[in-house]
């Protein structure tokens, strides 16, 4: 088939891009070292709303709207929005697509969920099914820990384990149009459980399905970790990214120095978040704001995302169920 690779990546020989972007961040991101990188940076994480969840979904509309201003682009124009998020049947993400008319694709892949997005984007442009496709995602600090873990009025505590969901939204269009990064290649991940029950740590969980992703890309691909500036996870935080580490050395895998983290990098050290942030915002700003920054100014010329998602719910950890995980890769090209 001439648009796929080996088993598992699919090419785009089109050219797809990524031509319109926008991201905002909460006041605790907006404190870390890739500040400057970020659209904006919010002023409260509330947004005068009376609920997490209220501001989580005006996030993304912010974030969506923005977008669409960028290059006076018209809701009309889009053929489809697709988005995902982290809360029961991805609710922000349906009900900022219920204020726009235009056909909705809802995707949930967890943290690895912005991904998801830019790969079936990328697929809808390739096959001629559209010319402009807008993709986006939000998470929230307070609506994730009262879905997942604890409300944090309860003032539990946290072990260094423990990452913190990024309160943040992004969203972009995906066109023709001559300008921004091009989409080259998208390997979509399969599912892996290794077993692993703790939901304090979805970093050492997620690690394997990073690993198992990047080696059937550069498989499919005969590249190598070095034919990429940068290889960006999501959300692996600093355990997941040491365990991720120790399977690529195992395999005599080289290039690690090409190795990023979004949740490892997005707080600085000085800030109290355990082992580094997630949520599906994380690699979703990070790749919008500091990756296409890297690539627009020539600080790089080929990137790999490498985005995971812990597929777990409050039901399954209460039930004691292991965290089944994926990840999805994306290669960007300026």
């Amino acid at each position: 088939m001439g648009n796929r690779l080996g088993t598992r990546t699919l090419t785009f020989s089109r050219g797809p891009r990524i031509t319109s972007r926008y991201t905002l961040v909460g006041p605790r991101e907006g404190k870390g070292p890739y500040a400057l990188d970020f659209h904006e940076i919010l002023a409260d994480d509330s947004l005068g709303q009376k609920t997490a969840e209220k501001t989580e979904r005006l996030m993304l509309e912010l974030a969506i709207a923005k977008t669409l201003e960028q290059h006076d682009t018209s809701i009309d124009e889009l053929h489809f929005l697709i988005a995902g998020d982290l809360l029961n049947q991805i609710t922000t993400s349906c009900l900022a697509a219920s204020t726009h008319a235009v056909p909705f694709i809802g995707i949930y892949g967890a943290c690895s969920t912005f991904a998801e997005a830019l790969g079936l984007g990328a697929v809808l442009l390739q096959g001629d099914f559209a010319e402009q496709v807008l993709i986006g995602t939000a998470s929230h600090y307070q609506t994730a820990e009262r879905q997942f873990r604890y409300p944090i009025e309860l003032n539990v505590q946290h072990i260094r384990t423990n990452q913190v969901t990024v309160t943040g939204a992004a969203a972009a269009i995906l066109s023709f149009a001559d300008r921004g990064p091009r989409i080259t290649h998208a390997t979509f991940g399969t599912v892996v459980d290794m077993g692993l029950k703790d939901p304090h740590d979805m970093g050492s969980a997620m690690a394997p399905a990073a690993f198992r992703t990047i080696k059937e890309h550069l498989a499919d691909t005969g590249r190598t970790l070095a034919d990429y500036d940068i290889v960006l996870t999501g959300d692996l935080g600093r355990q997941g990214s040491k365990m991720l580490r120790l399977l690529l050395e195992r395999e005599g895998f080289e290039g690690l120095e090409r190795l990023q983290d979004g949740g490892s990098q997005i707080f600085g050290d000085w800030q109290p978040v355990g082992a580094g942030g997630s949520g599906a915002a994380c690699v979703a700003v990070m790749t919008l704001g500091y990756i296409l920054n890297a690539l627009e100014s020539a600080k790089a010329k080929r990137v790999l995302i490498v985005a995971t998602g812990a597929l777990l719910s409050a039901l399954t950890v209460l039930q004691g169920e292991s965290i089944p995980c994926i990840a999805h890769a994306i290669a960007l090209e300026q």
